[in-house]
């Protein structure tokens, strides 16, 4: 399993670097959103492109990001049943799992939709919507998503058998223990933290 170990890091990297992209699709969703409602009610106009490109968008999020869950062990878990044993039998269920339901599932997603995928980019396939958008970039996010999260699969494949072995910790181990409010609170303690730094140093050069 070690020689393995490099390609699930390396797997590791990639979805966290999507992961960490992709989350600045939020904000510009975000910023789109409140502009075409702006828009709307201060001049009576509006966008279908507006509004379909924060559904891309979303869906971009949605899909681009679902390696990233993963690697992050966010996904649900039901473990009413399974918590009650070893770790090592959870371990094995779970790479179970992945070999017979997670593989073949993200297998059959790519190959169904690739074809139209093809099919939109061949025909220049638009929205029926005035002013829409064209749609083979937003059906390119399902494969692109699903071959993120079979690659993922990979990689937490290789690390379960390794625990197993022996040779690394735990995968199920989330990297980051802190959840989402922790996490906003530091954020806010550290700027306050940097605005008071700045405001002290204007006084001292005052």
């Amino acid at each position: 399993m070690t020689p393995l170990l490099p390609l699930s890091r390396a797997i590791d990297k990639l979805n966290e670097w999507v992961g960490s992209a992709v989350s600045w699709l939020v904000l510009a969703a975000v910023l789109i959103s409140a502009g075409n409602a702006i828009v709307r009610k201060a001049f009576n106009n509006s966008s279908n492109g507006l509004l379909e490109i924060q559904w891309y968008l979303f869906a971009a999020v949605f899909l681009l990001a679902a390696g990233y869950t993963m690697l992050r062990q966010e996904h649900v878990k039901i473990d009413v049943i399974l918590g009650k044993f070893s770790r090592r039998t959870q371990v094995k269920v779970e790479i179970f799992g992945i070999v017979a339901f997670l593989f073949p599932f993200c297998w059959k997603v790519i190959t169904l939709v690739w074809p139209l995928v093809v099919q939109a980019y061949n025909t220049g396939e638009m929205s029926s919507n005035a002013g829409g958008l064209i749609r083979w970039p937003v059906y390119a996010l399902v494969p692109a998503g699903f071959a993120l999260l079979w690659l993922q699969g990979v990689s937490e494949l290789i690390k379960r058998l390794g625990f197993l072995a022996g040779v690394c910790d735990d995968p199920a181990v989330k990297k980051d223990a802190k959840s989402a409010e922790e996490e906003l609170a530091e954020i806010i303690r550290a700027r306050a933290e940097a605005e008071a730094a700045e405001k002290a140093a204007k006084g001292a050069q005052a």
